[in-house]
């Protein structure tokens, strides 16, 4: 087959259009192009406004063809290497033990189940049917389950997220991962979607399904089990301490995928005080802001904006500033809300959420300043965890409790004054927001780093910092705010203890973090 890259065609155009200009570009006839397969789609909205396809082309004589063209855009089809699963083993004595049913927990399981490994999976919240009415219930009453809800329970924090699964690193696993969760129910787009996304409504479905597998393949998921002590012997991992729906037990083990994600706090301290080597890492912290979603269209797609042909659009931007710090968008999330993501009493997180089909009225994204240990005023490897709980207290406290957020115009931020009320963005965190000046909650450096920023992400993408943008506190999850040293081996000092995903500091999102949990399940299967 011949691959052919670059393909650009208008929005409404279809599919017998993008076989004629593959032909236009072999200079071969229609009716020899055999079969056309789409390898990646994209959007290019930099000047006009095209989809851009990669595509795989089966047409008469390819050798020919490949002999007499001289174009850059077109070479001999060759698919990328398939991921090689491990090897079988004969399942252990002691089964190896799972921490953790988020991305990076699930695929580490699901690698280990598959090769028979038969592990035990823990995870201290809910499955996702019962998850989803605890969020729900949350976001009506601001009753917090501090054990099921945005970040605890099946599918770890990105069940409720856009799904993103984009990546900008190469890695076998990364296909197998996609074309599982379309095996599962996600949609077939992402399999070609340059920005690929699945959505928390299509997560969940996919969720449901992953758990099927695991157990049909022997998999002992245990959910409402939180780990809260670790014993050693020797160097090396020999059992935990269980908190069980029946009360705690110990389960003895010699290896251990620590997957927890980066809001199990409890567990970074219970590691710490075992003497697990842990150091305090950077990270990102802010607000979430929300635009109109058709104007955001307007100014990327002009005259295209709202066309059928087209996903709504999103941004990605950051900026170096003279304070030495930078400003940027994180987890945008176009035709989303703005959703609360508070794990522990009195305490106030934002993040962002989408449905697949992102029809909601206000695309929102992070919009994050970066942070060192420098910035936290403390010395241990937890200090990062002080730093983000002093930011979410406050955010607590300026939106009046009740878990509602503390929100601010983006006209008013930049004249420092409380904003009384929204202008035509309406705010769609829920149990709601309280207007105020968000200097009130963000140290001045955040604040100063935002408002330097504005204006200069404004001239990247026009109507950015448009006078009704509302700004919502706190984002202060974006990622792990503390790194657990592993080896080449994906072992951490403490033998048997195998770090891993997002949490351990190591992956960066859905993908990434699937992808760790998959290297540390075959560095496991090895000593099998």
């Amino acid at each position: 087959m011949i691959k052919i890259e670059g393909l650009k065609q208008r929005p409404g155009r279809g599919p017998r259009d993008l076989v004629r200009e593959a032909a236009r570009l072999l200079r071969a006839p229609e009716n020899e192009i055999k079969t056309l397969h789409v390898l990646r789609r994209s959007v290019d909205a930099r000047e006009d406004v095209e989809l851009v396809y990669t595509v795989a082309v089966e047409v008469t004589d390819e050798e020919k063809r490949l002999r007499r063209l001289h174009s850059k855009k077109v070479s001999r089809y060759v698919p990328a290497p398939a991921y090689t699963p491990p090897k079988s083993v004969t399942p252990p004595e002691l089964p190896p033990v799972v921490v953790g049913a988020g991305p990076a927990g699930l695929f580490a399981a699901l690698t280990l189940a598959r090769s028979g490994a038969k592990p035990i999976l823990l995870e201290r919240g809910k499955a996702v049917e019962q998850r989803q009415a605890d969020v729900e219930r949350f976001f009506q009453t601001g009753e917090l389950d501090t054990t099921s809800n945005i970040q605890f329970g099946e599918g770890g924090a990105g069940a409720f997220s856009d799904g993103k699964l984009n990546t900008g690193t190469k890695d076998p696993r990364h296909r197998f991962i996609l074309e599982t969760l379309v095996a599962c129910g996600a949609p077939e787009d992402i399999l070609v979607d340059a920005k690929p996304h699945v959505g928390t409504d299509m997560l969940h479905i996919a969720l449901k399904n992953l758990r099927k597998e695991l157990l049909d393949l022997g998999t002992d998921i245990r959910f409402g089990s939180r780990l809260t002590d670790l014993q050693t012997q020797d160097g090396s991992v020999s059992g935990i301490t269980v908190d069980s729906p029946s009360g705690s037990y110990t389960l003895p083990c010699r290896q251990l995928l620590l997957a927890v994600g980066h809001s199990a706090r409890d567990t970074f301290e219970t590691l710490c005080a075992a003497g697990v080597p842990m150091e305090a890492k950077p990270f990102a912290v802010g607000v979430r802001i929300e635009h109109l979603q058709a104007d955001m269209d307007a100014v990327q797609y002009k005259k295209y904006a709202g066309h059928p042909g087209l996903p709504v659009s999103s941004y990605k931007l950051s900026c170096h500033l003279p304070n030495g710090r930078s400003a940027y968008s994180f987890c945008v999330c176009p035709g989303g809300d703005v959703v609360a993501a508070a794990s522990e009493e009195n305490r106030v997180v934002t993040n962002g959420m989408s449905r697949f089909a992102r029809d909601g009225k206000n695309i929102n994204g992070g919009f994050l300043v970066n942070v060192t240990p420098e910035d936290f005023g403390g010395d241990t490897p937890l200090s990062g965890v002080e730093f983000q709980r002093k930011l979410e207290e406050a955010a607590f406290h300026a939106g009046g409790g009740g878990y509602r957020a503390p929100a601010q115009r983006v006209e008013d931020f930049l004249e420092n004054r409380p904003s009384t009320g929204p202008g035509k963005v309406t705010p769609t965190y829920r149990p709601g927001v309280k207007w105020t000046n968000l200097r009130e909650c963000l140290p001045d450096f955040i604040c100063d780093t935002l408002a330097q920023a504005l204006p200069l992400l404004d001239q990247k993408l026009r109507g950015y910092a448009a006078a009704d943008a509302v700004l919502t506190a706190v984002e202060s999850r974006s990622s792990s705010p503390v790194r657990l040293p592993r080896d080449e081996t994906c072992q951490s000092a403490l033998r048997g203890l195998y770090p891993c995903g997002e949490g351990a500091g190591y992956a960066g999102g859905i993908l990434s973090a699937a992808a760790d949990g998959m290297r540390c399940a075959e560095k496991i299967i090895e000593t099998l």
